[in-house]
């Protein structure tokens, strides 16, 4: 299936690996133009020579980022003033008490995972309008809608991305320009990966660790398995693609069926 991508040009956040170096490099595979970002120059390198090797004519870059800090998010967009696909994907996470969690953290945790989105959106949303084409997405997650007891701040924050992407959505009304969110479940990421081989040196193998995790803390997973980071890259292509017009202010799971819901 042609996407539909050549000649496009997509930023994506947070994408020196896991899911947001999947896109980068789906969408490279898919010949749209891909400036990623990191937070040292020496990650950047690392995910571009990735992305070159699977896709060497790729038109790939980099800027080095730390979306917790104004100043460079600025730069970011000073360098890259115009984009045809946004894909805010860049976020953090971490597990903490909830009477452990202080002001600052609650701050930090909207900083990067919300307001990084939002100052993006900012600037490229209305070009994306005034073109009458664009396309921009937000990496949420399930715990969106089921928030995480051991990490309610995070939670928290991939519920804000929902409601800032559909009320974006319902300022295109009309257009050629849709939003959308990405709901990925439990997905083998780098920290995944790392909290694995953390049990597989307590005697547990990879295999024996993960199926664990998903009869303990996620039974109602229907893949009963990590998800990959390019299942998750390959729907978030097709809604860049025009292919996708007609899915618009939606949030679309890619959760190995964990959300129990209709």
């Amino acid at each position: 299936m042609d996407l539909q991508l050549t000649s496009k040009t997509a930023l994506v956040t947070g994408s020196t690996a896991g899911i947001g170096l999947a896109i980068a490099q789906r969408l490279a595979a898919e010949g749209a133009a891909v400036i990623i970002t990191g937070r040292t120059q020496a990650r950047i390198d690392d995910a571009r020579a990735a992305i070159l090797k699977e896709t060497p004519q790729a038109s790939v870059r980099g800027v080095a980022v730390d979306f917790g800090d104004v100043a460079q998010v600025d730069n970011l967009l000073r360098e890259v003033p115009t984009v045809d696909m946004l894909i805010n994907n860049v976020g953090i996470f971490e597990p903490k008490p909830f009477a452990e969690i202080p002001d600052a953290d609650w701050l930090r945790f909207f900083e990067v995972n919300v307001l990084s989105g939002v100052r993006l959106a900012r600037q490229y949303f209305p070009l994306m309008l005034e073109q009458n084409a664009g396309r921009i997405i937000f990496i949420s997650s399930e715990s969106a809608l089921q928030i995480p007891a051991e990490m309610i701040q995070y939670g928290t924050t991939k519920t804000a991305q929902l409601a800032v992407a559909r009320g974006l959505a319902e300022l295109t009304k009309g257009s050629a320009v849709t939003v959308n969110s990405v709901l990925p479940g439990p997905t083998a990421s780098e920290g995944v990966e790392e909290f694995l081989k953390q049990l597989a040196g307590a005697g547990k193998t990879r295999e024996e660790a993960e199926h664990e995790f998903f009869r303990d803390a996620r039974p109602s997973s229907l893949l009963q398995r990590f998800i990959t980071p390019e299942e998750v890259a390959n729907m978030v292509a097709y809604l860049c693609s025009p292919l996708a017009a007609a899915t618009n202010g939606a949030s679309v799971r890619v959760d190995g069926g964990v959300v129990r819901s209709i």
